[in-house]
């Protein structure tokens, strides 16, 4: 029996507060934002489904100086320049059906006073001073660095420069009276917390790596720019002299959305975080710190995830190899775009974008195998009546219970097993991340599906032996338990095809949560409320078949219907 998380828990628990970070709006949104937005709205359905009271967050990163320098380029006014590319992230992730409940721009009025009073408490305890920064620089990552996390290159004209080891970008040397941030006394802490708390910061390797990096003293950093630099940010509050340091501003955004300063603690103890591992020192020790210096307490979990790339080398411009997910989610299908991001991505790993590849899964797993298996057990030819079929247990009886007189094979009970165990396998791999593992023993249940089909040949069986009738219902019955298992698991990742799936089968509405996964209960011996009743309307094949990316790249191609298959 899945142990039903959504019901088993305190009501004061039941919150749950899901993040990805806010994209820096920089340039357009690329495959890798998607990825960090499907991960985080997986999440949040995957909990509203459990019976959570769920919120979820995204938005954007609209201060800094490398918005400021973009701006000026484009000839706009930044706030302007920032709206046109905030908008572009809106656009997106409706698109590809991001449930947010909250979209949140750091230029927002409600962000502007929760970083205020942020600063304002950190100022209070005496975590903040004024002091002299000396040390390198990176626009690009808007970061500052140790000498040790920097080294010698040349750029284009040959020209020896000093560039970021961890992003490959320029450096520069910069002298400015700021103000510090005391990071310096949370070194302790800060390890004490990952060590007692090994989920803090998953999957482990990036849990390992941030106690790797707090090995080593934390320098003071500095949380403000000379505002004659940087006038594009939040003003110190009580020196207009100075701007708010960008990560700072940002990472507040998380607060906000909570209700902070007046109404956050409902929803802040129940925060997790989604971000790349190119952010994960900004979650991981700064904002941690921060959140000790004002008294507020650490994300339940800093879910990381890795890169996207093409060809084996990281999407840039000036590459050529930006994968617009927009586009491909046109190409590809909304939900086709969702399930293989989500099956091919492996959190600890960088993981390679390629066209061919996606449409061989989806043509694969969703069209032959999961669209092909629903196909045949809803044909009229098979099942004529169009009804949830009665199980019989003579043909079917429980194991140990003389189960030589029915007609079913060790084969069948052990794919029975397995499709039984599934909704706590497929827990166990959402709540931890690592959902390519989830999505791998779902398909591999629909594959056991389709070989208890294709064992037992239920079109081959007579409709004039009372015997064989009996038998040919007990298969289609199984088969539409399996269905409505791997359906009503797939709603996180594919919620319109796993909707159409469903529907099909004639799942109501308020049988479609985590607490309805109770597989095959004819078998147990106890009544079911699907037997009986009628199907849905058929709206055509489960997935349609996509055609093979040809040599013109970035065409969009229309999608060929899948052929039905014969039963």
């Amino acid at each position: 029996m899945v142990r039903r998380l959504g019901t088993d828990i305190p009501t004061e628990d039941r919150n749950y507060y899901i993040t990805t970070p806010i994209f820096y709006v920089n340039a357009s949104p690329h495959i890798g934002h998607l990825y960090s937005a499907v991960t985080a709205d997986y999440l949040h359905r995957y909990k509203l489904l459990q019976g959570f009271n769920s919120r979820f967050a995204t938005g954007t990163d609209e201060h800094g100086l490398k918005i400021q320098q973009a701006a000026d380029a484009a000839g706009q006014d930044p706030l302007s320049f920032c709206t046109k590319v905030s908008e572009r992230f809106k656009h997106l992730f409706k698109s590809c059906h991001i449930s947010y409940t909250d979209y949140i721009r750091t230029t927002e009025e409600r962000h502007r006073c929760a970083v205020e009073h942020f600063w304002t408490v950190l100022q209070s305890k005496g975590f903040i001073y004024k002091g002299n920064y000396e040390g390198w620089y990176s626009t690009q990552d808007e970061s500052f660095l140790t000498p040790s996390q920097v080294g010698d290159a040349k750029d284009s004209s040959g020209k020896e420069i000093k560039i970021s080891l961890e992003s490959g970008h320029k450096v520069e040397w910069m002298i400015e009276e700021n103000y510090m941030f005391r990071l310096s006394e949370f070194r302790s802490r800060l390890q004490e917390w990952l060590e007692g708390n090994p989920r803090a910061v998953q999957p482990e390797r990036f849990h390992h790596a941030v106690l790797q990096w707090l090995q080593e003293d934390l320098p003071d950093l500095s949380v403000s720019r000379q505002r004659s630099r940087l006038q594009w940010g939040i003003p110190v509050p009580g020196d207009l002299d100075q701007t708010i340091y960008v990560w700072l501003d940002a990472l507040v955004n998380y607060l906000t959305v909570a209700g902070y300063p007046d109404t956050h603690s409902q929803w802040w103890r129940a925060a997790h975080h989604v971000v790349g591992k190119d952010i994960l020192k900004f979650h991981a020790i700064y904002w941690p710190a921060f959140l000790l210096a004002a008294d507020l307490p650490l994300p339940q979990t800093i879910h990381v995830h890795s890169h996207w790339t093409v060809g084996g080398k990281k999407m840039s411009k000036s590459l050529g190899n930006v994968v617009d997910p927009l586009e491909r989610s046109q190409r590809f299908t909304i939900d086709g775009m969702r399930y293989f991001l989500l099956r091919q991505g492996v959190p600890d790993t960088d993981c390679d974008y390629d066209d061919d590849k996606v449409v061989k899964l989806l043509n694969a797993e969703l069209t032959d195998s999961l669209g092909g298996l629903l196909n045949r057990c809803t044909a009229p030819s098979l099942n004529p009546a169009q009804v949830y079929p009665h199980f019989c247990s003579d043909s079917f009886p429980s194991q140990g219970t003389e189960a030589h007189k029915g007609r079913a094979v060790d084969e069948d009970y052990h794919m029975l097993d397995a499709v039984r165990a599934l909704p706590a396998v497929v827990e166990q791999h959402y709540e931890s991340v690592h959902v390519y593992k989830a999505l791998e023993a779902i398909n591999r249940c629909v594959r056991q599906t389709n070989g208890f089909v294709q064992r037992h040949t239920p079109w081959k069986l007579g409709s004039g032996d009372g015997r064989d009738q009996l038998w040919l219902d007990t298969i289609l019955h199984v088969s539409l338990e399996c269905l409505r298992m791997y359906g009503t698991l797939l709603q996180p990742i594919v919620p319109e095809m796993a909707d159409k799936l469903l529907s099909r089968l004639g799942v109501k509405p308020e049988e479609k949560s985590w607490a309805a996964l109770d597989f095959l209960v004819k078998y147990q011996g106890k009544d079911c409320p699907f037997e009986g009743r009628a199907l849905g309307p058929d709206t055509g094949v489960l997935f349609n078949r996509l055609e093979r990316p040809n040599a013109e790249k970035g065409k969009p191609k229309k999608a060929k219907k899948a052929t039905k298959v014969k039963s």
